[in-house]
């Protein structure tokens, strides 16, 4: 692993680095309770987690009787309040993770976030996770502008340069993710483990990790 192959290692967030499929349902719940709706269950959350918070709660809407855009408009701003004050109640790396950012730390891989939540909730969450030092760039849906989020490469451009430039890979769950690694012209792995909405070969990615003990070999064999 002397001559591992990148510089740089990104990963998207909700799913890829931690499970935060609880914490993301309690406040979407809570929203939905504002409006009168009944609440859902984690697993259905899930499935509609991805592109954002705000596009998590139209689905919630919509599954619960319905979605208007001032109703969203509405409740958007109480979901994001609760969430920021519960952000870390059951959130939590993902098996293994911590052990394979100990091994790219040792290989220097500099680590980064690029991620469809707001910058300013990753920030608080990797914060209360005590692992803000353990990654040199934090890009959110909102730190490039209007436009940026995945699947523009905008973000993960932007994470590359912030971690010191080099040959980068990207890690992630979705759709989003393998198309902004795309898009950015490197390569992508998929974790089967995060917030799927299909088969994670549907993902067409560069490669496919079940754990995370099998990333940095992963990574190793992309050269």
């Amino acid at each position: 692993m002397t001559d591992f192959p990148f510089q740089v290692v990104g990963f998207d967030l909700d799913g890829t680095l931690f499970d935060t499929s609880g914490d993301l349902a309690a406040a979407t719940n809570h929203a939905l309770s504002l409006a009168g709706r009944p609440t859902l269950a984690v697993e259905e959350v899930k499935r509609m987690i991805g592109g954002g918070a705000r596009r998590m709660l139209q689905r919630g809407l919509e599954a619960s009787g319905g979605c208007d855009d001032a109703q969203l408009d509405q409740l958007f701003p109480q979901l994001l309040s609760y969430y920021e004050g519960h952000i870390a109640r059951e959130t939590r790396p993902y098996p293994g993770l911590l052990d394979a950012m100990d091994a790219l730390d040792g290989l220097g891989v500099k680590l980064g976030i690029v991620t469809n939540k707001l910058e300013y909730l990753t920030v608080k969450l990797v914060n209360e996770l005590g692992l803000a030092h353990r990654f040199a760039a934090v890009i959110g849906v909102d730190t490039m502008g209007k436009g940026s989020a995945k699947p523009s490469p905008l973000g993960i451009q932007a994470m590359i340069e912030r971690c010191g430039g080099g040959r980068a890979a990207f890690v992630g769950d979705s759709d989003f993710d393998i198309a902004a690694a795309r898009n950015a012209g490197i390569p992508a792995v998929a974790v089967s483990f995060g917030f799927l909405a299909g088969p994670v070969e549907d993902l067409a990615a560069d490669a496919v990790v079940h754990r995370y003990a099998e990333l940095v070999p992963v990574l190793a064999g992309l050269a």
